[in-house]
């Protein structure tokens, strides 16, 4: 694989990252850039490590691994979705505000936006590649624009805010349904 390609990857991989990081820096009381740093190092770390682990599973069980990582995938994604959609309904704009980004939902969010990164790491090992450098790029490119996706949610207005977090929430699902209907019907 050339570096274009697995840049390629990268960005697509990181695309939901960004989208929910937006979010996070839009709905977080006081998001900083102390806040921007955590939330990219948890997508960051799980975008590195899920093509790893996928990477380890192909080569081992990829056939298991594959009937299910979809469901898993959908569900949480649609979970976090749905719960960005109920928000996006909560006229009270300050209270929207008081939401903190804990460790608890760092790690939900960032499990749940690189589901599709484990699949990749399947994918990696029917392929000749340093696995660990893929995974290296596929993980700074989701740090950079998860940083940058806070960043740019921080400067959004609160009038935004609601926009936003529906259109992330919808995104979310729609990833989860694409990757539920690519296994069910098109694999």
């Amino acid at each position: 694989m050339d570096i274009f390609s697995l840049f390629m990857i990268s960005i697509g991989l990181a695309m939901d990252a960004f989208a929910v990081s937006v979010t996070n820096g839009i709905s977080v009381s006081r998001f900083n850039t102390k806040d921007a740093f955590k939330m990219s190092t948890y997508f960051g770390f799980f975008q590195f490590l899920m093509p790893l682990i996928g990477y380890a599973l192909g080569i081992s069980i990829s056939g298991y691994i594959k009937s299910f990582d979809h469901w898993i995938a959908f569900f949480l994604l649609c979970a976090i979705g749905i719960n960005m959609i109920k928000e996006s309904f909560d006229k009270d704009c300050e209270k929207d505000i008081k939401k903190q980004l804990t460790n608890k939902l760092l790690f939900l969010q960032a499990i749940a936006t690189s589901i599709d990164a484990l699949a990749v790491g399947i994918s990696l090992a029917l392929l000749d590649i340093n696995i660990i450098f893929s995974s290296c790029v596929i993980g700074i490119v989701a740090f950079v624009f998860s940083f940058v996706g806070g960043k740019l949610g921080k400067k959004m207005s609160c009038f935004l805010k609601s926009k936003a977090e529906l259109a992330g929430g919808i995104i979310l699902i729609l990833i989860g349904l694409k990757i539920l209907i690519e296994h069910l019907f098109l694999s």
